[in-house]
């Protein structure tokens, strides 16, 4: 997988190519999700225009991005998600903790909306996916 950054004013627009498999494609993607954040950036769009296929390592790699951007007050929203990869987020029950737009266009508009409004998926449910993982973990 490659990722190309580019940013449109003050929103990070990380463009994504390739299949999105097991190995160092999460970690990539969660480092430069980090990097963007440590450097400032408080917007980000995801562009998966030309990610075709996302396994289960990848899409836990996702939602860790996800996670990172809401703890630091991060607006994060996702765009051109085809078919396979949103037939994954539903299977998997994550679609509700993302921001999705239909095109880049869009999901400009939705993160800056994001931002000004601190919306975005449901921070109650956010907290409630961690919730139900805790007991799991001893906390």
């Amino acid at each position: 997988m490659r990722i190309e950054v580019k940013f449109k004013d003050d929103i990070a627009v990380m463009s994504l190519s390739g299949k999105f498999l097991a190995g160092s494609d999460g970690p990539f993607l969660r480092q430069k999700v980090k990097d963007l954040i440590d450097a400032g950036t408080r917007k980000m769009v995801i562009n998966f225009s030309e990610v075709p296929y996302i396994d289960s390592t990848g899409l836990g790699f996702l939602a860790g991005s996800r996670v990172t951007a809401q703890n630091a007050g991060v607006s994060l929203v996702l765009a051109c998600i085809n078919q396979h990869v949103k037939k994954i987020l539903d299977g998997v029950r994550l679609t509700p903790f993302f921001v999705l737009a239909d095109d880049e266009g869009s999901a400009l508009a939705k993160v800056n909306e994001t931002a000004a409004s601190g919306a975005g998926p449901d921070a109650a449910q956010a907290k409630g996916l961690k919730k139900k993982r805790s007991p799991a973990q001893g906390e």
